[in-house]
Formats: structure tokens, C-alpha cells, sequence
């Protein structure tokens, strides 16, 4: 009985311990975030090998199309882009033809890079959303050093990529671990509409979604076709509704 009691205890002790730091839930909001491009380039694409990438490609668009559904800043940066990392694809750069864009010659962690510290500072949000190329380098060294500085950050785990699985899910936890809110597009997308009746919401946000995230937009298709041309063939009466 004392052995159980005193790893009964240990064991809520250990809990307590760990849900004392939990970082408290904090919702986006679209007039506090900044969007930030991070390494998404074209020849460091390649090493984004734990998704499909085809899937990964639309996922690192449909990521910088964040700013425009919400009207946010951004900033973009690469890393040695005239050597094998390349550029930024142009699809991106066509979105955001006068935010910045600063190109790192050396720094690996973008935070050390003093134009880019200043270009988001400027930005004065406190509430960043970011994904990058590669998971456990470029996006997990900024949103450590953007948590160091006090900031809140949102990493976008569809439009971050790297090499492993294996290499994705321990740098996932270890942002999560130093407070950052690993979450998936759709999710910082609903995050930061809030409500359908928002603006930008219902009547902005759905033509945005059959663009950038077809899984949705398809759902709003099929309730269209239903509700203009749909009956109610055999066998569907039956179901439950």
C-alpha cells in the first residue's frame, strides 16, 4: 500500500508538473498576425520528403495565400537563394510584389539576420504564423528564437517540410514544447475567420477554399449540386438524418 501511494503521488506530481507549463490556449486574431515565407524555395522543395510532393507544393502556396485571404503582412525571406536553395517560387513572389523580402547570405536561424529582425519588429504583431523549409532547421530555429523573444507562434505543419518523418515529428515536439502552436492550415485559416458571418468569411473564404484547399471547397460544391439538381434517390430515404 505505501509503494502504490507513493507512486500515486509521483505520479500526480509529475502531471502537475507538466500541465504547470502548459502554454494557455490564445486564439489568432487576423489584426495582431503576421504572416511570414520562410525558405519556401525552390531548390530546397527537395528535401521535403515526408509528404506527398505534389500535395506539399500546393501546401507551400496555398500557405503564402493566407495573407491575401486576410489581409495581413508578410514578410519573406530565403536563405543563399543564388546558390542550390534557389528562390522563392514565383507564384509567391507574384502575391506580395512590395513586401519584404530579405535575402540571407549566411544565417541559418533568419533571426540572426538584423534586416529581418527589423522587418518584423516593424511589423509591430505580436502573434506570428510561419512555415518553412526545412522543418527541423529553418522553421524550428525561428519559432524558438520568436518564442525567446516573447512573441507567439503558429507553425503551419502542412506547409513545413523536411527530409524524415521521423525528423518532422520530434522537431514538431520540440516546438511544441517551447510553446508553439503546431496546427494545420485549416485550422489557422478557421482560427482567423472565427465566424461564417465574419468578413472575411462565408462569401469570401469558400471561393478561397475551392482554390487553395479543394477537400472543402468539394464539400461546397456538392451541397450547391444538392441543393440545385438533387433528389432523393432509393434507398437514401432510409438513412439517418
Amino acid at each position: 500500500m505505501r509503494l502504490s501511494a507513493s507512486l500515486t503521488l509521483s505520479a500526480a506530481a509529475f502531471f502537475g508538473s507538466v500541465f504547470a507549463d502548459a502554454v494557455p490556449f490564445e486564439r489568432l486574431n487576423k489584426n495582431d498576425s503576421l504572416l511570414l515565407i520562410l525558405d519556401l524555395q525552390e531548390g530546397l522543395y527537395n528535401l521535403g520528403r515526408d509528404f506527398d510532393p505534389t500535395l506539399y507544393r500546393d501546401n507551400m502556396i496555398t500557405h503564402a495565400a493566407i495573407g491575401q485571404a486576410f489581409d495581413i503582412p508578410v514578410v519573406m525571406t530565403t536563405s543563399s537563394q543564388s546558390g542550390p536553395n534557389g528562390p522563392l517560387p514565383q507564384e509567391i513572389l507574384d502575391m506580395y510584389p512590395d513586401a519584404p523580402l530579405i535575402m540571407r547570405q549566411g544565417e541559418v536561424d533568419a533571426w540572426d539576420n538584423a534586416d529581418f529582425r527589423a522587418a518584423v519588429q516593424a511589423a509591430n504583431k505580436s502573434q506570428i504564423i510561419v512555415a518553412g523549409l526545412v522543418t527541423d532547421v529553418c522553421t524550428t530555429f525561428l519559432a524558438l528564437s520568436l518564442r525567446a523573444e516573447g512573441y507567439s507562434v503558429w507553425a503551419n505543419i502542412e506547409a513545413s517540410g523536411t527530409t524524415t518523418a521521423l525528423i518532422r515529428d520530434i522537431s514538431n515536439d520540440r516546438m511544441q514544447q517551447a510553446g508553439v502552436h503546431v496546427v494545420s492550415m485549416f485550422s489557422i485559416v478557421c482560427d482567423l475567420m472565427r465566424d461564417w458571418r465574419n468578413t472575411p468569411g462565408a462569401a469570401e473564404l469558400i471561393p478561397w477554399f475551392d482554390r487553395y484547399y479543394p477537400a472543402y471547397g468539394y464539400v461546397a460544391r456538392s451541397h450547391r449540386a444538392a441543393v440545385e439538381n438533387g433528389t432523393v434517390i432509393p434507398g437514401e430515404a432510409e438513412l439517418p438524418s
